[in-house]
């Protein structure tokens, strides 16, 4: 039956009920689980107004491009199930899970964990940061997008080569230069986090400093990639990538039912298109039959799997496959030269 559905577009397969059920409500959460489909529906927002939904996917589909990267290596023998987390366990930031807070920053946090995943890959362990959500979002301006109300990974990328990007963790944490500035918000039960709305802050003002305390200087505080660059849409190089060098961004369309995924193989069943949303994928693996990646999110982790989701592979099923991005750090943390 998967296999049927797969080979439909991510609209197709959601155009007989997508009227029908309002985002977020029980009759669309009941209605994909009676499907008996690859993957379980829950709620996972509670309380929750959808215009703060809708600006969690902050990532413009089909933006600049990268430089294609050039596959120069000949095959190699991948296994069928892969986890970076499993793999390279002395990088705690690849099992970390952010919290974008009520902006359209899912292009910045995709971006700034797949980059600090690889720092820390390929300095074998020796480099371990969590780069800064929060320079990235403020600081990159117009090649990046919109800040808060959406950007493009690509920019994301092509601005850590360029200019750099400091050290910051989540939000409170006091961890880097530049932690988070935004709060999470409270999307799932009455807890002690405020509630989210579809309305927010706007995009906070790039601030060239280290918060108080930090033990060095903005400027000494950068960490470069040595290149970026896009990754084609064929599944086994995309597998390749994440294989040799670490976790991609990846961006895809987020459709109403995606918001209520719990568990199982994502694909697309019901519901309205809400955006595009940028998520970090970091393996791959076979569920039931069904060909999965295996992806972060940026929703804490209240949200989906424990934050985590496996979605269909190898169909660029919602377009999972066709704006994969990623880089390398210098490993000696200096600025490339141009």
């Amino acid at each position: 039956m998967w296999r049927l559905l797969a080979v439909l577009s991510c609209a197709v397969l959601g155009v007989q009920a997508t009227l029908s059920f309002q985002p977020l409500s029980d009759e669309l959460v009941n209605y994909v689980n009676k499907q008996n489909t690859t993957w379980q529906a829950g709620h996972n927002f509670r309380n929750v107004h959808i215009s703060y939904v809708k600006k969690l996917c902050g990532t413009f589909l089909g933006g600049p491009k990268l430089p294609l990267k050039l596959q120069l290596s000949g095959p190699i023998s991948l296994p069928e199930n892969f986890d970076a987390r499993e793999q390279w366990p002395n990088c705690p930031t690849i099992k970390q899970i952010r919290d974008q807070g009520s902006c359209g920053s899912c292009w910045a946090f995709g971006a700034t964990e797949a980059m600090s995943d690889r720092s820390c890959i390929h300095s074998q362990g020796k480099v371990n940061i969590e780069v800064s959500a929060e320079d990235l979002l403020t600081c990159c301006g117009l090649q990046c997008g919109e800040g808060c109300n959406g950007g493009f990974p690509s920019g994301a990328w092509n601005f850590w080569t360029k200019e750099g990007l400091v050290s910051g963790g989540v939000y409170d944490s006091h961890i880097g230069c530049r932690p988070y500035s935004i709060p999470p918000c409270e999307h799932h039960v009455n807890g002690s986090r405020p509630p989210c709305t579809g309305e927010g802050g706007g995009t906070p003002k790039c601030s060239k400093k280290c918060e108080n305390g930090y033990g060095t200087t903005y400027k000494a505080d950068k960490h470069f990639g040595c290149s970026s660059y896009s990754v084609s849409s064929n599944e086994e190089e995309i597998k390749a990538e994440i294989y040799k060098n670490g976790p991609v961004e990846a961006a895809f369309s987020v459709y109403a039912d995606f918001l209520m995924y719990k568990s199982g193989v994502y694909q697309h069943v019901t519901g309205e298109m809400m955006g595009g949303h940028a998520v970090r994928i970091l393996g791959w693996g076979v569920e039931n039959d069904v060909p999965y990646w295996l992806v972060g999110n940026s929703w804490n982790t209240d949200w989906g799997d424990n934050g985590f989701f496996k979605i269909l592979r190898g169909q660029d099923h919602c377009g999972i496959e066709s704006e994969i991005v990623a880089g390398l750090p210098c490993t000696n943390q200096h600025q490339p030269e141009l």
